[in-house]
């Protein structure tokens, strides 16, 4: 079978979640399945790491530098052990609607038997076998949480022309901005789909309870992690290097995430500036690793009020290869989340061994059973006692990453894309009814 799949999220040089699931699921889909045939769709060339798929046991090395190339009918030359994967790179002139516009366009002059497409947004054009991932609907849910941005031209003229043809195209229902775009976009991959993958049993059932859709077409599938990055390290010496890369001094509390509303980062300085004021024997600083998004501006303000600028540290982007060192590093990892349809970064956490503080969220116990201490992400008193809990007590910290050991052993990405794979060839050949007895 030839399996189209929407690579361009994988393909992006700073990863979170989604993007993360993209390309992990790619490199071991690569690793796992010598019978299909697959084609990578993306919006520009592929680079290391799903450009080099010969080496999916390990990081590439980033610094070296690979020729890109491409045969006389546009799809990127790349190497497969297998021999089984191509890329091709569709253009767009534009830096919007690429799935909408370009990956459309492609569907239909070049249908692929399958597609899967591993995030919410499908081309108008698709194959009957189309399978999905929505990752979790928190738009529904608190719109609060994320800001409408304009899609389209920054000319007004033009981007006036685009609103009026989104309002004719969508009856009048939707603008062109990101909000509306992803309610529209989900709605449109739930009904058309053939299969929805989705990451936890919490999102299924928030999906069954937001949209009309029969739960037999939604299939859970857990998120994994690299289990050969994320691990135990006890090299103080290469510790210490990458601490210096970043600028990051011990101790310290770390956060991995974008730094938004959504992740509830202004509430986490607000526990953490609490935390030191009630208990002045703890000197630890607050890391948080991530790319700032909506609500940014509040995380610097709230820095510059309660005069953190010499306690929060904010490397900003991290290679994923230098990550394990700084969980290594870490008295603590603390998740505030407000909303989540998984949170890897639990996972990191635990494989790195270190002790986990997160929201009381349904999803988040779902994920992190009894190996986390839980607080409210509502309350800001709540989240600065966990954070002096897991500082303190020795016993709590060495409870939590042993149940962490445990707990992460039932999360991998080989499993993720095994588990991907059957639902894939389930859409080619769909498994027959038991016979009836009688």
């Amino acid at each position: 079978m030839l399996i189209g799949i929407d690579a361009s999220r994988a393909n992006r040089d700073h990863k979170s979640g989604t993007e993360w699931y993209s390309y992990y699921l790619i490199r071991w889909l690569a690793k796992l399945d010598k019978e299909n045939q697959y084609i990578l769709y993306t919006d520009k060339p592929l680079k290391n790491g799903l450009l080099d798929l010969t080496t999916l046991q390990h990081l590439p090395d980033l610094s070296q530098k690979q020729e890109i190339k491409f045969d006389k009918a546009g799809y990127q030359i790349i190497k497969s052990p297998y021999n089984n994967f191509q890329a091709k790179v569709l253009n767009w002139p534009f830096n919007y609607f690429w799935t909408l516009g370009r990956l459309s366009w492609e569907m239909l002059i070049h249908k692929p038997e399958a597609l899967f497409v591993p995030a919410h947004s499908l081309p108008l054009v698709f194959p009957k076998k189309t399978i999905t991932t929505i990752h979790d609907i928190a738009f529904e849910r608190d719109r609060s949480l994320y800001q409408a941005d304009n899609i389209g031209p920054e000319r007004k003229f033009f981007r006036k022309i685009l609103c009026f043809f989104v309002r004719v195209f969508t009856a009048g229902e939707y603008e062109a901005n990101s909000m509306d775009y992803l309610k529209w976009s989900t709605k449109f991959a739930l009904k058309h789909a053939r299969k929805i993958i989705t990451v936890s049993n919490f999102s299924k059932n928030e999906i069954l309870k937001v949209y009309k859709i029969d739960k037999e077409k939604i299939k859970v599938i857990y998120n994994g992690y690299n289990k050969s990055l994320y691990r135990k390290i006890d090299d103080q010496e290469k510790i210490n290097e990458i601490l210096d890369k970043y600028g990051i001094e011990s101790p310290f509390i770390l956060y991995v995430g974008r730094l938004e509303k959504k992740k509830n980062t202004p509430a986490l300085l607000e526990a953490f500036c609490l935390m030191r004021e009630n208990n002045k024997n703890i000197k630890h600083k607050l890391v948080l690793i991530g790319d700032a998004s909506f609500g940014y501006d509040e995380v610097k303000y709230i820095i510059k009020e309660f005069d953190l600028e010499s306690e929060v540290i904010m490397p900003g982007w991290v290679e994923e290869e230098d990550l394990p060192y700084v969980y290594n590093a870490a008295t603590a990892f603390i998740f505030p989340t407000k909303y989540e349809g998984f949170g890897i970064p639990l996972l990191q956490a635990m494989s790195c061994q270190v002790p986990i503080a997160a929201s009381g969220l349904p999803v988040l116990k779902e994920v992190g059973g009894e190996a986390i201490l839980f607080f409210n992400p509502d309350n800001v008193n709540s989240m600065g006692e966990a954070l002096k809990n897991i500082i303190t007590d020795d016993n709590l910290r060495e409870r939590l990453i042993e149940k962490g050991k445990e707990r992460v052993k039932n999360f991998s990405w080989e499993k993720c894309a095994s588990e991907t794979l059957a639902e894939i060839n389930n859409l080619y050949n769909p498994p027959r009814p038991p016979l009836s007895r009688g």
